[in-house]
């Protein structure tokens, strides 16, 4: 029963995290992109914070490193993540984006690696990372005699929005903070909401509330805030004690799935070929990456299983 109850929580995170990048494009209809991201995490950080006073005692960082923690996640995994992709996705595709971010654990390993060396990556981790960008770069078609095309810069914003959502989750884990996941995610969903506003008047991002009172834009601000952000991130927290990180890592392959055929049914969005040529280049990479945790995983499932038969 239990397997089944993790099975359905893994595929609805899934579809509520692959759907959010429709929601994303939905949003940008009628909102500037960086304070969208912002407003987004005004509420959904008022919403985490308040979990955390309930569900934790240590709801308030204390200390220099915990504070360095919620630095780096403000800076990186909220404020340097969401500017670049809500930028990007302004000409591109949902389901691309989506496919884009996906290369994040990949990247994670790979700058886990850099950052100690003492763990270095073995030669096929090393290719798992290649190919993972080989993927990235046949989703992004780069021209040579026209580099500056709005898709192409708009796709390789996206990916610098992976690269610093995988950077800040290393360096979240590598200062020596006992924070826990919600104070820590509270706190910098706070913070990065606060530095994307100023970035969004540094922008000179046009304040147009007349705009933010429609339907489409009240519903996917909404989403994002409530459902992606606060529900998605609670279900994440549940399904990582439950499966552990190498199982839940596998949801950023199941969620461009849903963010396809959702953009499809309401945004009108076809994935095309090369599109989905990239997408199983980037599954590759991160099969080779993990290669090592994936078969320890099958293992001890598998001794689970034997255990439960005799």
């Amino acid at each position: 029963m239990t397997r089944y109850r993790n099975l359905a929580l893994f595929l609805a995170l899934a579809a509520i995290w692959g759907s959010a990048f429709v929601a994303i494009s939905a949003g940008l209809r009628h909102f500037p992109p960086v304070l969208f991201a912002a407003l987004r995490y005004d509420i959904a950080g008022i919403l985490m914070l308040a979990y955390a006073i309930y569900a934790v005692d240590h709801w308030r960082p204390r200390g220099r490193a915990e504070w360095a923690t919620v630095a780096a996640g403000a800076i990186l995994l909220i404020a340097a993540y969401h500017a670049f992709l809500f930028v990007g996705q302004q000409n591109t595709t949902a389901a691309a984006a989506a496919i884009l971010v996906s290369l994040s654990p990949v990247l994670t390993t790979g700058f886990a690696r850099v950052l100690m060396p003492s763990d270095a990556l073995s030669f096929v981790g090393v290719v798992g990372v290649l190919v993972g960008l080989v993927g990235v770069a046949v989703i992004s078609q780069p021209d040579p005699s026209n580099l500056l095309s709005t898709d192409f810069v708009a796709k390789v914003l996206v990916f610098l929005a992976a690269a610093s959502f995988a950077l800040g989750a290393v360096l979240t884990r590598r200062i020596d903070a006992s924070l826990p996941i919600e104070t820590m995610e509270a706190w910098s969903m706070l913070g990065g909401a606060l530095i994307m506003h100023a970035i969004s008047v540094a922008l000179g991002e046009p304040l147009t509330p007349a705009d933010w009172v429609h339907p489409e834009a009240i519903g996917a601000l909404a989403y994002l805030a409530i459902v992606a952000s606060a529900v998605g991130f609670l279900l994440y927290f549940d399904l990582l004690e439950r499966l552990g990180a190498v199982e839940i890592n596998m949801v950023s392959y199941v969620a461009p799935i849903f963010t396809a055929v959702i953009g499809w049914l309401y945004l009108g969005e076809v994935v095309d070929a090369t599109t989905l040529v990239g997408f199983g280049l980037i599954v590759v990479g991160f099969l080779l990456v993990k290669r090592r945790a994936i078969r320890e995983e099958f293992a001890q499932h598998g001794i689970g299983r034997s255990r439960s038969g005799e």
